[in-house]
């Protein structure tokens, strides 16, 4: 009876896990919990395009999210494993409040991509990006900016770890920072 509660512990474990489901055409369903996932962080005027057009608008909020296995995953290893899902969830600010003198909160939600690591399902450099703002999403195209940005840009593989403040000192101690990375903070 001594070994029945470590071998169910490990099969709901598993369970738990959630790796990537696609439709039969290859398009990737929108996790339906994601909110209840890993929260990496929050930025705001995050742009990717043009900034002074950023800067005239209200900035959007960027919220990132993990899948719960593959955040286990990272902070044993420093590198994200197979089937590794994130959930780019874009807010528009606010800053009209009858409490607050400054400051910007978040409100409606005006975008929801992911990011998949799956060598066998994108060879071409083994992640792809999806827009599931409304519901499932077709891989965007190798000509699409984020992986441009994500192959240059990113500190652990093909991921913002600089901005996630829990696991950049992980992959610090992993020795998984890509060499720009690698001096020391200031």
């Amino acid at each position: 009876m001594k070994y029945v509660l470590p071998t169910l512990l490990i099969a709901t474990a598993a369970m738990l896990a959630q790796d990537p489901q696609f439709t039969s055409d290859g398009q990737l369903q929108k996790p339906a919990n994601y909110r209840e996932w890993v929260f990496l962080s929050s930025g705001v005027g995050m742009t990717y395009g043009n900034a002074t057009a950023q800067a005239e608008a209200s900035p959007a909020f960027d919220n990132v999210f993990v899948e719960p296995s593959a955040y286990r995953a990272f902070l044993k290893a420093g590198k994200w494993p197979e089937k590794a899902m994130f959930v780019l969830e874009v807010r528009r600010s606010a800053a009209e409040t009858k409490i607050g003198k400054s400051g910007r909160y978040q409100t409606q939600v005006i975008g929801v991509e992911a990011e998949v690591k799956d060598s066998k399902r994108f060879p071409g450099g083994g992640w792809g990006f999806f827009d599931v703002s409304n519901g499932p999403g077709k891989l965007l195209p190798q000509s699409a900016a984020c992986y441009t940005c994500h192959s240059q840009n990113t500190a652990v593989e093909n991921t913002f770890v600089q901005f996630y403040p829990t696991l950049l000192d992980v992959a610090r101690a992993k020795g998984t920072l890509k060499p720009a990375f690698l001096a020391p903070e200031k």
